[in-house]
């Protein structure tokens, strides 16, 4: 039932993409990163656990990446051609991962194709004659990747979040942000 239900708030979630690249791909980002709140509520309210929850959320993830690729194919030149080649490298780490069970594959095969589609997607709403050449498309790839492989240390090779559940965690910004006087 929870995969179920999870599984299809992925796939609503990743939708306005179609519509709306930039937006769309943030609200995209939002419910991918929504789904820890519902496992933890559904194994609070015992409606059933997602097991291997990277497993999982690596097909979920294939709603929104799918979507981002279907945006990205109505591209030209270099942007397209970026966001095909890193979809692919990624698919192919998701692939290694599925096949080895080794998290150290999501390190190897980061999802720079996500942080990629967002920064073109965004591009319109602050840089609208960004040329793409070799030196800019090189610099920004650096700056995402090193971003992108931070995430993927923290969530996949660290597992530094898996010892907290998301309400556990929000307790913890929260006592932070308002320290007792």
């Amino acid at each position: 039932m929870a995969k179920l239900i999870i599984g299809t708030v992925r796939v609503l979630g990743a939708l306005p993409v179609l519509r709306w690249a930039f937006v769309g791909g943030i609200i995209a980002i939002l419910v991918d990163a929504s789904d820890i709140f519902l496992m933890n509520i559904f194994n609070w309210a015992g409606w059933g656990s997602l097991g291997s929850y990277h497993h999982f959320d690596k097909y979920a993830d294939q709603a929104y990446a799918v979507t981002f690729l279907i945006a990205a194919l109505r591209w030209r030149g270099t942007p397209r051609n970026v966001a095909v080649a890193l979809f692919s490298y990624r698919l192919i780490g998701v692939i290694a991962f599925e096949a080895t069970d080794a998290h150290v594959m999501l390190l190897f095969f980061p999802n720079l194709f996500e942080f990629w589609f967002l920064f073109v997607a965004s591009l319109p709403h602050w840089n609208p004659a960004f040329a793409f050449t070799r030196r800019s498309v090189a610099s920004w790839g650096a700056a995402l990747l090193a971003a992108k492989e931070t995430q993927e240390f923290v969530l996949h090779w660290g597992r530094w979040l898996d010892r907290f559940t998301a309400f556990e965690a929000i307790e913890a910004i929260w006592r932070w942000l308002t320290p007792p006087f």
